[in-house]
C-alpha cells in the first residue's frame, strides 16, 4: 500500500509518500515552497537519488498537488508510474476540537466539522483544509485520512483543561485547552517507553517539543494530562515569534493604551513577540551567533526560554508526583544538547543527572547509569505517524 502524507501550510506543502508492506519504506519527501509568491519552488527527494530542484510560478494550491504529482510520476526522478498507484492520503490537521479523539476517514461531515474548528485556528486549518479538498478533487476515489494535532490530549481532565471563566464560554464557545504537536508528543513518548523497556502505560513521562513553536506535555500512565499549548498554539512557553504565557490585561493595555488594532496587537503577540522580541532574533542559530559576541538581550532571551522550560516541566513533575524520564525533540531540543543539560541539570534535586560526553554526542539516552529519571533525545517523526494512522484506517475500511 502506498500513503501520501500531506502537510500543508499557508504558502507550503511538505510532503512524503510511504510504501508500506511489513514495515514503512520512504519512496521520497519533499517541499513546495512559497505557494502564490514568487519564487515558488518544489525540493523533491527520492529514495536513493539526490534532490531535484524544480522552480517555477505555482499561482496555488492546486498548482502545487499538481506539482507534487509530476515530481512523483516524473520519468527520471519520480518514484511512481502513475498518481492512482496512491492509496490513500493522510492529512495533518491542527485542530479537531472536542470532536475528534482520535484520527478519522475523511467524509463530508468532518470537513465540516474541520471547517467548524477554523475559528480556533485561523491561521493552521484553512490551508489544512485546501490540501484536503485539492487532494480530493485529484484523486477523487482514493480515500483521505485526518489526522489532528489535538487529539492525544482529549485525556486531559477538566482540571488541567479548564480556563478559570464563566463556564458558559467552555459549553457555548468551545473555550478551553486544546494542546497542540499532539502526533509529536505521542510518538516520542511512546518511543521513550520502549527505550526504558517498560509498558507505555507503566511510566510517566514528560515530552518537550521544541521548535520554533514548542509545547510541552505530560504523560501520565499512558494518557496525556496536561499540556502547555491552550486554545491556540499562542499559549505556553516562550516560542520563536510567540509570546507564550502573559498576563492577559497585556492585551488589554496594548489595545486600550497604545491603541493597537486586533489584528496589529494578534501580529505583534504571534508573529513580533517570543525570541524574536526579546532579543530580535527568532532563530536559535542567530541567537547562538549573538551570545558567541556576547550579546546581552541574547543572553537574557535564552534565560528566559529555558527557564519558562524547566517552570513546565517542574509543575508536571509535580502533576504527577514524580517522572520516570523527560524527553526533548524538534529542531531545537534535537540539535541543541546545552539546552538539554540546562535543563535536566535543573532537576538534580529529583536524581536526574546528565551525562555531557552522551548528551553531546546526540545519543537518545543521555542521563547517568545511577540517574533516578531517564534524560532522552528523541528525533519525532510526526509524517510516519500520519502514515500509520492512514493505514491503519483505511486497511480498517477495506477489511484486510
Amino acid at each position: 500500500m502506498k500513503i501520501l502524507v500531506i502537510n500543508c501550510g499557508s504558502s507550503s506543502i511538505k510532503y512524503q509518500l510511504f510504501e508500506i508492506n511489513k514495515d514503512y519504506h520512504i519512496l521520497a519527501k519533499g517541499l513546495v515552497e512559497r505557494i502564490g509568491i514568487s519564487g515558488s519552488v518544489v525540493q523533491h527527494s527520492p529514495a536513493g537519488k539526490d534532490k531535484v530542484i524544480i522552480e517555477g510560478e505555482i499561482k496555488d494550491h492546486k498548482q502545487a498537488m499538481i506539482a507534487v504529482e509530476k515530481a512523483l510520476t516524473n520519468p527520471v526522478y519520480g518514484v511512481i508510474k502513475n498518481i492512482d498507484e496512491i492509496d490513500g492520503v493522510g492529512h495533518r490537521v491542527v485542530h479537531g476540537g472536542e470532536k475528534f479523539h482520535k484520527s478519522t476517514l475523511i467524509t463530508e461531515p468532518v470537513l465540516k466539522a474541520i471547517q467548524e474548528n477554523s475559528i480556533l485556528a485561523p491561521l493552521h486549518n484553512p490551508p489544512n483544509i485546501t490540501g484536503i479538498q485539492v487532494s480530493q478533487s485529484l484523486l477523487p476515489n482514493t480515500p483521505n485520512v485526518a489526522v489532528f494535532d489535538t487529539a492525544i490530549h482529549q485525556t486531559m481532565p477538566k482540571r488541567a483543561y479548564l480556563y478559570g471563566l464563566p463556564i458558559d464560554l467552555y459549553k457555548k464557545h468551545g473555550i478551553r485547552k486544546y494542546g497542540f504537536h499532539g502526533t509529536s508528543h505521542g510518538y516520542v513518548a511512546k518511543q521513550a517507553a520502549i527505550l526504558m523497556n517498560k509498558p507505555f502505560d507503566k511510566v510517566r513521562i514528560i515530552t518537550c517539543h521544541i521548535g520554533n513553536g514548542g509545547s510541552i506535555a505530560a504523560f501520565e500512565y499512558g494518557k496525556v494530562i496536561d499540556t502547555s499549548m491552550g486554545l491556540t498554539p499562542l499559549e505556553g512557553i516562550v516560542m520563536g515569534t510567540r509570546c507564550g504565557d502573559i498576563d492577559p490585561a497585556v492585551v488589554l493595555y496594548l489595545m486600550e493604551t497604545l491603541g493597537l488594532s486586533l489584528q496589529e496587537t494578534n501580529d505583534l503577540l504571534n508573529k513580533k513577540s517570543g525570541l524574536l522580541g526579546l532579543c530580535g532574533h527568532s532563530d536559535m542559530r542567530d541567537i547562538l551567533a549573538a551570545l558567541a559576541v556576547d550579546d546581552e538581550s541574547a543572553k537574557v532571551a535564552v534565560d528566559v526560554f529555558a527557564y519558562r522550560i524547566m517552570k513546565y516541566v517542574g509543575s508536571y513533575v509535580a502533576a504527577m508526583k514524580g517522572v520516570d524520564a523527560i524527553v526533548f525533540t524538534a529542531g531545537i531540543g534535537e540539535y541543541n544538547p546545552w539546552l538539554r543539560e540546562k535543563v535536566i541539570s535543573h532537576f538534580a534535586f529529583i536524581g536526574a543527572e546528565v551525562d555531557v560526553v552522551k548528551n553531546n554526542a546526540g545519543e537518545k539516552i543521555f542521563s547517568t547509569a545511577n540517574s533516578k529519571v531517564y534524560a532522552m533525545m528523541i528525533p519525532t517523526n510526526e509524517e510516519l505517524v500520519i502514515a500509520q494512522d492512514t493505514y491503519e484506517i483505511i486497511k480498517s475500511k477495506a477489511g484486510r
